[in-house]
Parts: C-alpha cells; sequence; structure tokens
C-alpha cells in the first residue's frame, strides 16, 4: 500500500473515531462521511470493520450501549430525529476542520 493510500486510510480512522465520539451507529457515519468528506461508505464501512476486529470489547460495549439507547428512544422518533441532526452537523463541522488541517499539513516546511 502507498503512503497515500495509508495516510487516506488513517484518515478514514480518525474520522470514525469522530463519529464514535458522538455515538454514531455505523450506519450514520457511513452517511455523515458519504456526504461531508466524499468517503464511500465501503471505505467506512471496512475500515470500522477492521477497527471492530481489533478493539473487540469496545465495540461490543459500544453497540450494547446504542441498542440501549435506541429502544429508549424509539418513543420519541421527533425527538431522536433533532439529536441525530445534531450529531450529523457536529461531525461535519469537526470533519471539514480535520480534512482542512490535514490539507493545511501537507504544505507545512
Amino acid at each position: 500500500m502507498g503512503d497515500s493510500s495509508a495516510q487516506y486510510i488513517h484518515l478514514v480512522h480518525r474520522l470514525i473515531e469522530e463519529c464514535l465520539l458522538f455515538n454514531m451507529s455505523r450506519e450514520e457515519c457511513m452517511e455523515a462521511l458519504s456526504k461531508h468528506a466524499n468517503i464511500q461508505p465501503v471505505i467506512t464501512s471496512t475500515v470500522w470493520k477492521e477497527l471492530e476486529k481489533e478493539n473487540k470489547e469496545f465495540f461490543k460495549s459500544y453497540k450494547k450501549k446504542d441498542e440501549d439507547e435506541e429502544s429508549t428512544s424509539i418513543n420519541n422518533n421527533n425527538n431522536n430525529n433533532n439529536i441525530i441532526e445534531s450529531k450529523v452537523e457536529i461531525t461535519r463541522q469537526r470533519i471539514h476542520n480535520l480534512l482542512l488541517n490535514s490539507q493545511l499539513s501537507k504544505y507545512k516546511p
């Protein structure tokens, strides 16, 4: 794998970590990165699956927490939609900043 490919995968990894900070599901993360960073969902999904393999206990706990929150929020769908929209917007802003910093670091002497 070339250096630029490794950097790209590392960037996707960092962006997924940002999504995890906002308790986004894999699907929400794939949608956000596709929409705001032009990263193909298959790339996000592949990197996510590799992270799951490397961090089994973390993702087991993460999925359990996500399932618990999902079952609690089903009764309040409008609130849930607003929360998802907020997560996506915050993630969009963070993705933009990460991409900007990544681009700027290429030009630093």
